[in-house]
């Protein structure tokens, strides 16, 4: 997996750059951005602590002041600071960087001059995806988040696969994931719904909730801590923003709309946006997830799928294929009813993606797949020999 600390974003080109200005030296921010009425919030209620005071203090340019990104439009960033929100464009050595993962999103922590964001500080967490309809090219959804619930609706068919790769994502990020099971009040099984997804999530937690009727919210709040991040993760039609809206009791007032007949839903979250909630935590929404691609995710894939990584450590051969090898200890699991043959082909289809997906980025990872398709090419015919 890697480090969560490694600053990423959204990929360069999304927000227009400023050249570079003098420094000058305000204690705030002023004209450069433009400011809103909001009064200002101390920075620890927006979940500043001691790493990011320590990076920010690396960095000693005479008028520079510290904001959390609260949203990333086309024109420019909404951020915090202890003098109020203001809005700032980014400083062009920022914006053009050839690394797609130095641009600042939200929920970032940002070095601000003259309202213009010059810096983005290391950060703790990070969930990255790959692009969509480019997969190598990584894509940051939030920074610095404590919890991911990960939101699944339980309207209809409980989807475990797509709730498998989901919460890939959340273990990825280095964050605590929690599934949020929603409209819980329509459900058919939310007993089986919640064991199911007990046995997925590993070490993390559980929760059904119905935004409608209130059911389960009392456990949700229990997961909101003042001053910490909580992130919103799903598939359109999952009930992110109306159980935002629930959570922030009048406070929050993000757009939903209605679903499709099909129950998919129209995408009326449109850009992923930071709020605080009236307990003091912090809240980041964000556009339903369509199609879902990991990223560098071979150590959080074996995390989400630990009971499989058990179980491979156990084969008689150390690079068992699981296919037909004698003493597999993985195809003995499945045929005693152990391990779900299911979860097992997701876990392979997502291992096979990250070959893929590496193959297509490192020359020296495409021939070693080549070796691999070959070996196993080799292998079938051996076997159909006999």
């Amino acid at each position: 997996m890697s480090d969560p600390s490694v600053r990423s974003a959204i990929g360069r080109g999304s927000i227009p750059a400023v050249p570079e200005k003098p420094a000058s030296s305000p204690e705030i921010p002023t004209a450069a951005g433009q400011r809103s009425d909001d009064p200002g919030t101390p920075l620890a209620e927006l979940g500043w602590g001691p790493p990011f005071e320590a990076a920010f203090g690396n960095r000693p340019v005479e008028g520079a002041v510290p904001g959390r990104v609260a949203r990333v439009d086309r024109g420019a960033l909404t951020v915090l600071t202890r003098a109020g929100e203001l809005r700032a464009l980014v400083a062009a050595q920022l914006a053009h960087d050839p690394d797609p993962l130095q641009a600042p999103t939200v929920g970032d922590w940002v070095v601000l001059q003259d309202g213009v964001v010059t810096d983005v500080l290391p950060r703790r967490t990070a969930i990255v995806r790959g692009g969509a309809g480019s997969p190598e090219t990584p894509q940051v959804l939030a920074a610095n988040v404590d919890k991911v619930f990960v939101v699944c609706s339980l309207e209809g068919r409980f989807r475990a696969r797509r709730l498998e790769r989901l919460l890939v994502l959340a273990w990825q990020s280095g964050a605590a994931p929690v599934a949020v099971l929603t409209k819980a009040d329509i459900a058919e099984d939310v007993a089986g719904a919640v064991e199911a997804a007990e046995r997925l999530i590993g070490a993390g937690d559980v929760v059904a909730v119905s935004s409608i009727s209130g059911v389960g919210m009392d456990a949700v709040c229990a997961f909101l801590e003042p001053c910490a991040t909580v992130v919103l993760l799903g598939p359109s039609g999952a009930g992110k923003s109306t159980l935002a809206n629930r959570l922030g009791r009048g406070a929050v007032d993000l757009a939903t709309g209605d679903l499709r007949g099909d129950g998919k839903g129209r995408h009326t979250t449109i850009a992923r946006e930071l709020v605080r909630l009236p307990g003091g935590a912090l809240l980041i929404d964000t556009p339903g997830l369509r199609a879902l691609a990991l990223f560098d995710a071979d150590q959080a894939i074996g995390d989400a799928f630990g009971e499989i990584e058990e179980l491979a450590a156990a084969c008689r051969f150390s690079d068992c294929g699981h296919r037909s090898e004698p003493g597999c200890a993985v195809k003995e699991a499945i045929a005693a009813g152990i391990l779900d043959a299911e979860r097992y082909t997701s876990f392979e289809k997502l291992r096979r993606e990250q070959r893929h997906l590496a193959a297509r980025v490192d020359p020296r990872e495409r021939a070693e797949e080549r070796k691999r398709y070959k070996a196993l090419e080799k292998l079938t015919r051996n076997l159909e020999k006999r």
